[in-house]
């Protein structure tokens, strides 16, 4: 049986700021993400298995996405928990219901290492995470790729 990949995508609405950058970026602005998830895997070979033919299901997949990454992420204000900025979270988190603090720079370079932890721990046994592509924008994306960190 070979080896296939799965690609799922996935999209988003979040805004951020990165404290501390040189750059416009710094200012809260927000994005329309869309994130791409790779799997990959034997397909199941068992003909009394429901899920003969298949790596994984889609929809497993989708549960898995949509609990670790949209719905903490979707529309949410994203900061890097930090002291120089905790009396503005606390301010806003007030204010607003999604405020989530991440320990890092939330640029898409560094959400992505996140999503790959978060999204690695809940796939099912023989499945694994191949690829992950975050659309900032339309013509500007990240990628992560397992083979780049085992």
């Amino acid at each position: 049986m070979a080896i296939i990949r799965l690609t799922k995508e996935f999209s988003f609405e979040a805004a951020h700021a990165l404290d501390g950058y040189d750059g416009p970026c710094r200012e809260i602005h927000g994005h329309s993400y869309r994130l791409f998830v790779t799997v990959r895997g034997l397909p199941v070979a068992d003909g009394d298995d429901p899920k003969c033919g298949m790596v994984m299901d889609f929809g497993t997949l989708k549960r898995i996405v949509g609990e670790e990454v949209v719905a903490r992420f979707d529309h949410a204000l994203v900061l890097q928990d930090s002291p120089r900025n905790a009396d503005l979270r606390q301010t806003l988190a007030e204010r607003f219901g999604n405020v989530v603090a991440v320990g890092y720079r939330p640029t898409c370079e560094n959400m992505l290492a996140d999503f790959a932890a978060r999204i690695r721990a809940r796939l099912p046994e023989g499945v694994a995470l191949h690829a992950l592509r975050l659309h900032e924008t339309a013509t500007s994306f990240a990628e992560w790729f397992a083979e780049d960190n085992e």
